[in-house]
């Protein structure tokens, strides 16, 4: 089990970098955290608040925001801005995620947020809500050569995301929330003792069913599962109460699944009002905790995770991380952006393929390839950078397995950073690496679904072109130096430069030219220029 390090410790340091704040605008509560940045990307906690305002109780029934939680939470956000302010904070940034994200008025209470406080908000979709969660964890855990859950509990929503190591394969975002639950299923105040007996039971199913439908298994066993949101620093609490252990720190405890079990039996019988007096229980969240815990039981089961770690901060610390990265960046008045995206290109290829001189001898080759079609063809001259880009990643997906690494290879590449490429550039250059090998690209593919017609068709001229450089290294030898293409006459000749005969890597590259013609509408021939010409 990895430890947990104490995000709370103070970094010392002879500089102040800046003051940031971040606000979170939950399904349940409104959080704000002040920090002072430090050199390293660290920080130090100035302040932190949290305000219940129940913001999401009538999005599941109603899909609207009730006017009373709007009121409460703008009214927090009032004072969270006077604390910032207060603090000298010089940015401030405000997410809001499932509630907002999912009712008809959520643009009208950004409006009023905006004319109200002065605040602009930023709705934040479920899958950015995981990641930043995650790079929370990744900042309080050592993850190195283990494969983790990580389940971020909301009111409304729950993201899960798997990761080997510092990696993310797979995140999920499901309608899993411990206030959207509890309404759904009438275990609030005033539920009678029968209904709530009956709806217990229904919620366990609903729970069930919605992770099969919403998530996949993993295809690694995961060593940990780590808990962010309320639900498991409740469950801390709750645990660490009955065991007489309230000194310890709640950041980084363990729960086993079988204490999970326990705990959950055991508040079921305790009515509502008995539950908000228990050791360790904080009262505005007795009358959820049931359905978060309920949540917190499914995932162990259908992820086969028998010990949790629980993580005390979450989506509001990985956007202050996000946040102290971009100062750091603007403080940089000439950043060497391509220098920075090659190095995070090799560290990624290096730490997950080990294949980095098959991947830049394959980057060289298609930008040769792209360079001489691109007028002929009429291909966008920018996309030969992301094609390249593709070429030298498209083999991370090994380290979760072979047989489907093109599929692993888009979601690596999809969730990491790259410096210098928008967001939209790495998701075009995750496709066109998921097209590296296997099925040609379909417009039923969810990955490839996502784009405009434009888009895919860029995917799959640049995808074919990586399958045929890809096949003159099929020896994985680097033997081909140069290639020459040329159109003539509706044709594609490709001449191969190599001081020997290449014939492994030229029956390689003849096997993968079907996309090619397929997509280009062109017959494609391939020989060798011969000895001579190498020469």
């Amino acid at each position: 089990m990895a430890d947990a390090i104490d995000d709370r410790q103070i970094y010392l340091s002879a500089e102040m970098a800046c003051r940031l704040a971040a606000i979170d605008i939950g399904s349940n509560s409104v959080r704000l955290l002040v920090a002072e940045g430090l050199r390293g990307g660290n920080y130090r906690i100035l302040d932190e608040e949290r305000e219940p305002t129940r913001l999401g109780r009538s999005v599941s029934s109603r899909g609207r925001l009730d006017e009373e939680s709007m009121e409460r939470t703008i009214a927090a956000l009032r004072t969270f801005k006077e604390i910032a302010t207060g603090y000298q904070a010089t940015a401030l940034r405000t997410i809001a995620t499932c509630a907002v994200r999912e009712s008809r008025n959520g643009p009208e209470f950004c409006r009023r947020v905006r004319e109200q406080v002065g605040l602009d908000v930023e709705v934040i979709s479920g899958e950015r809500e995981g990641r930043l969660a995650f790079s929370s964890v990744q900042h309080a855990f050592d993850l190195t050569g283990r494969n983790a859950i990580v389940a971020d509990i909301g009111g409304g929503s729950t993201e899960i995301v798997f990761a080997t190591g510092n990696l993310i394969e797979s995140i999920f975002s499901t309608p899993l929330g411990a206030v959207r639950l509890t309404e759904q299923f009438g275990l609030g105040e005033g539920c009678e003792p029968l209904d709530f007996d009956k709806g217990l039971q229904r919620l366990e199913d609903e729970v069930a069913a919605c992770l099969k439908k919403h998530t996949s298994k993993p295809l690694f066993a995961p060593h940990f599962l780590v808990g962010c949101g309320g639900t498991f620093t409740t469950l801390a609490e709750l645990v660490m109460a009955s065991k007489r252990e309230s000194d310890m720190p709640v950041a980084g405890y363990k729960v086993s699944h079988a204490e999970v079990r326990h705990l959950l039996d055991r508040l079921r019988k305790v009515p509502l009002r008995a539950r908000r007096g228990m050791a360790g229980m904080t009262p505005d969240r007795a009358d959820i905790i049931i359905a978060g815990l309920s949540i917190v039981d499914a995932l162990m089961k259908r992820f086969h995770v028998n010990m949790l770690a629980v993580h005390t901060r979450g989506v509001r610390d990985g956007l202050l991380r996000e946040m102290l990265d971009e100062a750091g960046g603007a403080a940089d008045t000439a950043p060497d952006l391509p220098a920075q995206r090659d190095a995070a290109i090799e560290r990624l290829a290096a730490a997950c393929s080990g294949e980095l001189e098959h991947g830049r001898k394959v980057a060289a080759l298609a930008g040769r390839i792209f360079e001489q079609l691109a007028e002929p063809l009429q291909l966008p001259p920018g996309d030969r950078l992301l094609l390249e880009c593709a070429a030298r990643l498209q083999d991370v997906g090994y380290v979760i397995n072979y047989d489907q690494h093109h599929k692993h290879s888009y979601h690596l590449i999809r969730n990491s950073r790259l410096p210098g490429l928008r967001p939209h550039d790495v998701e075009l250059v995750a496709n066109v690496a998921r097209y590296h090998r296997g099925a040609h690209p379909k417009r039923k593919h969810e990955n490839l679904a996502r784009l405009a017609a434009e888009d895919q068709r860029r995917v799959q001229c640049m995808a074919a072109i990586l399958r045929l450089a890809g096949g003159l290294d099929r020896s994985r030898s680097q033997q081909v130096r140069d290639v020459i293409v040329k159109v003539d006459d509706g044709r594609v000749l490709v001449e191969v430069t190599a001081d020997q005969e290449p014939q492994v890597d030229i029956w390689g590259a003849e096997r993968r030219t079907d996309l090619f013609e397929k997509v280009f509408g062109m017959p494609l021939a391939i020989h060798w220029s011969g000895a001579a010409a190498a020469g």
